[in-house]
């Protein structure tokens, strides 16, 4: 706590004192000064005359206004330094081992698809799953309609008029992609057609409220005919071919000549026919129906799927030779680096104010003393250069 120190030739001694409070810091250094003052005084007194040796206080240990440990200045830097390079750390980490799909240069990365649009992540969406739950003008409406435009241009190079809408695990949001999908392009002005061929895990007929116990399993059966099961949704022209009873060889029923068969007696009554089918990579029914489709929509959810799943689902499209027509990035964040890239901008209708309408609009002490102080736990200083000493000879004080 204590240090003494002399400058070569000199007769100050500084003393310093160090702390966790600055007044008692400077009262250390201050009670010690004296001390030795006294010690002198006994040691130094001769039997007669006066003591050859003379010490007095030259400058008071006063309290210091500031720490004197640790420098800020350092510690600033190297915090900044330390944080710079952590985060350079796992920035790097994240790429190099972070293999989940976040946004549309993952997807570049992985394959030239086209990307044929993003569904930001909604909260409301689990409850409001349709655009026709939520504003024209929200931007999940507006996403859709995108999607739409770019599909058309996407199926020039097909040779039919039905697309399959699948992804490569559960949870990605094929289902209300595939409803929201038809509902983008019969708003349009086409006759479409939306089936739900996922006999395992059939979800259109609820989103749409409609009757699911009879539907593509009946009329593969033979059981109903087509016209019979179809089932108009909406004030545009959708009609809807929910699953039916859940079959227990969805995948021989899915790959049956009389698929084939109800496909193209669907494409002669419909502009559009979108097929909602299972996923990928647990089961195969997506790849069978791949080959008698005209094009496949693969919605990626974002976060939800790894890089080496996606490249998984594009190589079990490619071994059948179905052809692959675009990309659909689901659940993107809004927030964060990953924010989503083609995020819309707020355009909705205003009504025009009647206002608008006509036209308005560490430290030295003061006295030569060395004092430092740090608070609340820091070490404080306060150095005491103030003992002169005096003889009537040539001697020194050794401390």
């Amino acid at each position: 706590m204590v240090n003494a120190s002399t400058k070569n030739n000199t007769v100050i001694i500084t003393v310093t004192a160090k702390d966790e409070s600055p007044v008692q810091a400077a009262a250390i250094a201050q009670s010690v000064a004296e001390s030795l003052i006294n010690a002198v005084d006994q040691l130094e007194t001769p039997q007669t005359g006066e003591s050859p040796v003379r010490l007095s206080v030259v400058s008071p240990a006063t309290a210091p206004e500031f720490a004197s440990n640790p420098n800020r200045s350092l510690v600033l830097a190297l915090g900044l330094l330390t944080g710079l390079s952590a985060g350079l750390a796992v920035a790097f980490l994240r790429t190099t081992l972070d293999t989940r799909v976040r946004n549309d240069r993952d997807v570049a990365r992985i394959t030239d698809s086209a990307i044929l649009g993003g569904v930001a992540y909604d909260a409301d969406a689990e409850k409001k799953p349709l655009i026709t739950q939520v504003g024209a003008q929200s931007s999940r409406a507006e996403s859709f309609r995108q999607i739409r435009t770019n599909l058309k241009f996407a199926v020039v190079s097909a040779t039919s008029k039905t697309m399959l809408v699948t992804s490569s695990l559960p949870g990605e949001g094929k289902s209300t992609t595939a409803c929201n999908m038809a509902i983008a392009m019969a708003e349009a002005g086409n006759r479409v057609a939306l089936v739900d061929a996922d006999l395992r895990r059939p979800m259109v007929a609820n989103y749409l409220g409609l009757e699911g116990s009879a539907g593509l399993t009946t009329a593969l059966i033979g059981s109903a005919t087509l016209s019979d099961l179809m089932q108009p949704w909406g004030q545009n022209e959708l009609m809807v071919l929910t699953s039916g009873e859940i079959p227990p060889n969805p995948s021989e029923l899915l790959g049956s000549e009389d698929m084939t068969m109800l496909l193209l007696e669907l494409e002669k009554e419909f502009d559009v026919i979108i097929i909602d089918a299972p996923p990928l990579i647990p089961v195969t029914d997506a790849a069978v129906l791949g080959q008698r489709v005209g094009g496949v929509v693969l919605v990626a959810g974002s976060e939800k799927i790894r890089t080496q799943d996606l490249e998984k689902s594009i190589s079990a499209l490619e071994f059948v030779n179905a052809h692959l027509l675009g990309i659909v990035l689901n659940l993107l964040p809004t927030k964060g680096p990953d924010a989503y890239s083609y995020g819309y901008y707020s355009y909705e209708s205003k009504p025009v104010s009647r206002k608008n309408q006509q036209g308005h609009a560490g430290s030295k002490a003061l006295s030569g003393s060395h004092l430092e102080t740090r608070r609340r736990g820091r070490r404080q200083e306060a150095s005491f250069d103030d003992i002169s000493t005096e003889a009537s000879s040539n001697n020194a004080l050794r401390t």
